[in-house]
């Protein structure tokens, strides 16, 4: 039925599953003679047995998505994987998404691919439309594709940091719609910014007749995220979006999904790959859903859900305990913030410390944001880099529930954060004492003279 089982497979039967698909491949044939420059010779039987000897990658030369006859079980292999993560797209939300595929490049390069196949719609546009987020690979992407990015700076309302639609239609108007190649939008990001206004931006594309295109690296597995993509969609525009299978489906780095509303467009993005390309995404991706199945999928995504109310709650009583505030961010669903403006009025390099010690205590993942650090990427410079904002208000660490977090994942994080904050404390108590102790010798000495 090219769907998600609803129960998973147990490991014996996704093997006797691939091994049957890769006898189907020539380079597997008893007898086979090839003589040609690619007839899936492997050398190291442990290279043949980590791919379980399906060899030829996916797609042909013109098409990542076309049947390469002399590899019926990879390309079987890729038709199923398609259709399986279009069906867990569904699952998680996206309901009416009427295609997608699996693209063995991370989600940076997979939203060039996107940005390529626009050039060719709209030869005249040089700009993409950036609502600010500061994570470099979404940046580059454009840079790497040849656009100018216009990068429109997020509205601070509360703690959040959301979109400016006033300045992205205003951005338009300047430049004018035929010369804009799309709309760049996000989802999952780190609070204390939050998902771009996702319908709005929609509508703004429709009635300007933009393309829209959403980096949604790790927003599968938030409901809050998928729902934007779907109504977006609904009332609006979206043309493609973009996810992680890393992030979303816990396997190794090296591949995005691309997917989409019009099946002729997703088709045209596979169609601008060139030449085939590695079946390894792919094959990670399907031995996971099929152990998972569609149930063991959900329960995943339900426990996510249930550990960022845990993370959120517990984190906001160690703030407390230390005169900070768990930042105010309703809208994200997946990421959250931790002020830290005692620690940086105490010393400017206490953020960064904090965030030295933490990863030296074997933390990994959370950031650290100081105030007021400038970074230059590919020529563009942005003042206050990571914070999403040229003057955030304050300093802060970040912390996400992501799937497959655990409840020891976030206890073990809150008693080393707790210790290395109270380190400092500590320190900062120490210092005072002493500058008190030499402030009082000072007088004393000024009263003897």
């Amino acid at each position: 039925k090219g769907k998600c089982p609803e129960d998973g497979w147990d490991e014996s039967t996704i093997e006797l599953f691939l091994h049957e698909l890769a006898i189907m491949d020539s380079n597997n044939f008893l007898g086979n003679c090839g003589v040609g420059e690619r007839e899936g010779r492997v050398v190291s039987g442990l290279v043949a047995r980590r791919h379980y000897r399906l060899i030829h990658g996916i797609g042909r030369s013109g098409d990542i998505s076309a049947v390469q006859p002399k590899a019926a079980g990879s390309s079987l292999l890729n038709k199923l994987t398609n259709s399986v993560v279009l069906d867990v797209i569904k699952l998680a939300g996206v309901r009416t998404v009427t295609s997608c595929f699996v693209v063995p490049m991370a989600t940076g390069m997979s939203l060039t691919l996107c940005f390529l196949t626009l050039r060719h719609k709209r030869p005249k546009a040089k700009y993409i439309i950036w609502p600010r987020i500061d994570q470099k690979s979404c940046f580059k992407s454009m840079i790497t594709a040849g656009f100018e990015p216009v990068v429109i700076e997020n509205v601070l309302e509360g703690d959040e940091l959301r979109t400016d639609l006033e300045a992205v239609e205003a951005k338009i108007k300047a430049l004018g719609a035929e010369n804009i190649l799309c709309v760049h939008s996000t989802t999952s990001c780190f609070a204390p910014r939050v998902p771009d206004r996702l319908e709005e931006l929609a509508v703004i594309c429709a009635n300007y007749d933009i393309p829209h295109v959403v980096n949604n690296a790790y927003g599968v597995q938030s409901s809050k995220c998928m729902h934007l993509i779907q109504q977006g969609a609904r009332v609006g525009r979206i043309d493609a979006f973009v996810q992680s299978l890393d992030k979303n489906f816990m396997v190794p780095v090296g591949g995005a999904i691309i997917a989409g509303f019009n099946e002729s467009f997703i088709q045209e993005i596979s169609k601008m790959y060139p030449g085939r390309a590695s079946a390894s995404p792919s094959l990670d991706v399907l031995i996971t859903l099929l152990s998972l199945g569609t149930s063991g999928y959900k329960k995943l995504l339900k426990e996510r859900k249930e550990m960022f109310s845990y993370l959120s709650s517990e984190l906001k009583k160690l703030a407390d305990n230390h005169n900070e505030r768990l930042l105010d961010t309703p809208h994200n669903p997946i990421s959250l913030a931790m002020s830290l403006k005692n620690l940086d009025e105490t010393n400017d390099a206490a953020v960064t410390q904090l965030g030295s010690m933490l990863f030296t205590r074997q933390v990994s993942g959370a950031r650290v944001v100081p105030c007021g650090s400038v970074q230059t990427v590919n020529n563009y410079t942005f003042k206050g880099f990571m914070s999403h904002a040229n003057d955030y208000p304050c300093a802060y660490l970040n912390a996400a529930s992501a799937i497959g977090i655990k409840k020891q994942d976030v206890d073990v994080f809150l008693k080393r954060l707790d210790k290395c904050l109270k380190t400092f404390r500590k320190e900062a108590k120490q210092e005072k004492s002493i500058n008190e102790i030499s402030d009082s010798n000072a007088a004393t000495e000024q009263l003897e003279n």
